[in-house]
């Protein structure tokens, strides 16, 4: 092992850690920042980000400057947690907690400019102390909290904080006791990786608690299996295997979120097709313009009663009658007639669905969607789509 390769994997989780803030930065952000608790929430992202950033930059330049930075960010982290924990409970704390973290964070950020030769090691000791109070104090309100006073879901964004302080408080107290623990390197940025997962699950309805932590332990799972079967072929010792396993921990947890934040994304955008449903123009041809930009019907045609002049009017009215939705995947239609008819419609526009919006006069639309990509939710949204404009056209009748 290379003598540089604890202060290239302490740069590596740094980054990792400040890239998995970023992606939740980003999340949050986009669902409104003015929003009370996700200002709450952003900063005390910020301030871990300015954490982690010291760190890194530390690592890169060896300048005191940014050890300067991680001190004074370290001193506002019990804080920024205590203001996120109100933010959720939709209480305050008691007084005395309040007074104990306003008093030592000030003191702490002051502390942080008294040079290390005469403050070291009884500051980081001292500080080591006043993060676990404020996190203690932290997990103490949330276990302490009336459940019947917030909301199902509030009670589980609250739970997932609890859940992330149980990782935190240990592995951040290892940050302080690494030599004591004969830790090679700080190891907090994994706990807080795991923090932004839990954050940006609590986004998706279907991600609960148990499925949150099967994943964790899955990520575990397999990080220790490849530190192992590396450990094993590299013949490593024990400071390169906590290394490779803190590096592919990391690397794991960082792709996770970002895949996550991804879904998160797409399922957004997802939603926009219902709330144009709800918000949509009342005229259906117009509604159907309007969805015109959503990737679900992008590049759809419309198709009149005058391009389909040419098949037989009273086929086509048996056919929509029965099938609002025609999909070229489905089995054909029993009676030989309607069969060429749909075959010849799906040949002609080059069309995998073909959606009856109109019966008076007859309106369709023919879009191509593989089935690879036909999902049962898009397949569900199309019907949803049909059905709304068909009720419009027949309200408008």
């Amino acid at each position: 092992m290379i003598a540089d390769a604890p202060a290239l994997t302490d740069l590596f989780l740094s980054l990792a850690a400040l890239a998995g803030l970023a992606v939740l930065h980003g999340v949050i952000a986009a669902r409104g920042r003015s929003d009370p608790l996700n200002r709450r929430f952003l900063i005390g992202l910020k301030v871990t980000m300015l954490l982690f950033a010291g760190r890194a930059l530390s690592a890169l330049t060896g300048l005191p400057v940014f050890h300067l930075l991680v001190l004074v960010a370290a001193a506002l982290i019990p804080l920024a947690v205590l203001i996120l924990t109100e933010g959720l409970l939709r209480r305050h704390a008691p007084p005395w907690i309040k007074a104990v973290v306003g008093v030592g964070t000030v003191v702490f950020v002051l502390g942080a400019f008294v040079p290390a030769a005469l403050a070291d090691p009884l500051r980081m000791y001292a500080l080591l102390g006043f993060q676990m109070l404020g996190l203690l104090a932290a997990g103490w309100l949330v276990v302490m909290r009336v459940k019947a006073s917030l909301s199902a879901q509030e009670n589980r964004a609250v739970e997932r904080l609890g859940l992330s302080l149980i990782l935190l408080i240990p592995l951040a107290a290892a940050d302080f006791l690494m030599i004591q623990l004969g830790l090679p390197i700080q190891i907090s940025a994994l706990a807080v990786l795991f923090l932004c997962w839990l954050a940006i699950s609590l986004g998706r309805e279907e991600v609960r608690h148990g499925s949150a932590l099967g994943g964790f332990l899955a990520v575990v799972v397999a990080a220790a299996a490849a530190t192992t079967l590396l450990a094993v072929i590299g013949a490593m010792d024990k400071d390169a295997v906590i290394l490779t396993g803190a590096i592919v921990t990391a690397a794991l947890l960082l792709a996770v979120i970002v895949n996550d934040a991804s879904g998160l994304r797409s399922e957004e955008q997802s939603l926009s097709l219902l709330r144009h449903l709800a918000e949509g123009e009342d005229d259906p041809l117009a509604f159907l313009r309007g969805l015109q930009a959503h990737p679900l019907v992008e590049g759809a045609a419309l198709i009149d009663a005058a391009e389909l002049a040419d098949l037989d009017q009273s086929v086509l009215a048996r056919i929509v009658a029965r099938r609002g939705v025609l999909r070229r995947a489905d089995p054909p239609l029993p009676v030989d007639e309607e069969a060429e008819h749909v075959a010849h419609l799906f040949e002609r526009f080059a069309a995998t669905h073909i959606l009856c919006v109109a019966r008076v006069p007859l309106t369709l639309v023919a879009l191509a969607m593989p089935a690879i990509a036909a999902s049962p939710r898009a397949e569900m949204e199309l019907r949803a789509v049909q059905r709304m404009a068909r009720l419009m056209a027949e309200r408008g009748v």
